[in-house]
């Protein structure tokens, strides 16, 4: 993967800046322990067990194999956020597709953290030769401010997916959102 754009990257000391940088394997707990509450607490994720530390490293090698950017937000030296993209589908005609994951901390939601963590997975996807990126979007109160950051940066609702999954007792629709980037 080319040089990452860092977009985000504030001076020393800027407290709501964050330093948005590639995901390295010290990054694994931190990115663990951001996502596990969604996991047990939320139908944001239609995961049902919190990933393993091993599962974020398979993750993080599966990105770094495929040229495919895994990245953090740091704030005042602690990882508050992370984002990723996937292969959108196997087949080879769907190569330049992806769908993208955002999590932050709670700490880090409403200091504009997803917005600049989103937009530097974005550009880090157009020198990655991305075309399309593709966002699902969970029916979830806990995920209120996905929708509102994907369409800030560009994303167009493109369809809905009704009663896709059922976690808690309950159905759960998914919303997809869609970026053309170049």
């Amino acid at each position: 993967m080319a040089p990452l754009p860092s977009p985000g990257d504030g001076p020393p000391g800027a407290v709501d800046r964050p330093r948005i940088r590639r995901a390295v394997p010290a990054d694994l707990p931190a990115v663990a322990a951001i996502f596990a509450p969604y996991v047990t607490g939320t139908a944001v994720t239609f995961a049902e067990d919190p990933p393993s530390a091993a599962d974020w490293s398979d993750r993080l090698e599966d990105a770094d194999a495929g040229g495919l950017p895994f990245l953090v937000a740091e704030l005042d030296g602690a990882v508050v956020g992370y984002a990723y993209v996937t292969p959108w589908r196997p087949r080879a005609a769907y190569r330049h597709t992806v769908e993208d994951t955002i999590y932050l901390a709670p700490a880090a939601q409403g200091r504009s953290v997803g917005t600049r963590l989103l937009s530097a997975l974005l550009d880090a996807c157009t020198v990655a030769g991305i075309r399309q990126v593709v966002a699902v979007v969970a029916d979830d109160p806990a995920g209120a401010g996905s929708v509102p950051l994907h369409r800030r940066l560009g994303f167009e609702v493109v369809g809905v997916l009704r009663d896709v999954g059922r976690k808690h007792g309950r159905d759960v629709s998914t919303m997809l959102m869609q970026r053309t980037l170049h």
